[in-house]
């Protein structure tokens, strides 16, 4: 039920008051955008890939490999990390409304389990990416 013009009307009232007393809590009610969040963390781990590099190169020009494996593996994770924020974008712009479709079963028949096992390898192959989606 929407409110009516007067109740509209203290409401901002009551908003304007509580941001102008505590102007923390309010900012802390609103909350982070998501995305805005994993951009981010994104960009932070294009950052730490970078470094990674100067280490790895470092490890390389001064003969020390445990310095060469640390930017490697800096460089990996920063890579898995930037991946991960990139996909959760992607998913954070879907509607939360609209739920996902069911997933579709298929049922067996005399010719599939006559198949070869190249082709059950491929059906699996489909109906697990279908699901991943």
């Amino acid at each position: 039920m929407p409110l009516s013009e007067e109740e509209q009307r203290q409401f901002e009232q009551l908003e304007r008051a509580l941001a102008a007393e505590d102007p923390k809590f309010v900012s802390a009610m609103r909350g982070t955008n998501v995305r805005l969040y994993y951009k981010r963390r994104a960009v932070l781990a294009g950052v730490g890939f970078v470094l990674g590099i100067a280490v790895l190169m470092t490890g390389a020009i001064i003969p020390n490999t445990i310095i060469g494996v640390i930017g490697f593996v800096m460089m990996v994770a920063c890579l898995y990390i930037a991946a991960l924020s990139m996909k959760r974008i992607s998913n954070a712009g879907e509607s939360d409304d609209i739920p996902p479709p069911p997933p579709t079963k298929r049922h067996r028949t005399k010719h599939d389990s006559s198949g070869s096992f190249m082709e059950r390898m491929e059906d699996r192959w489909r109906r697990r990416r279908d699901e991943d989606l």
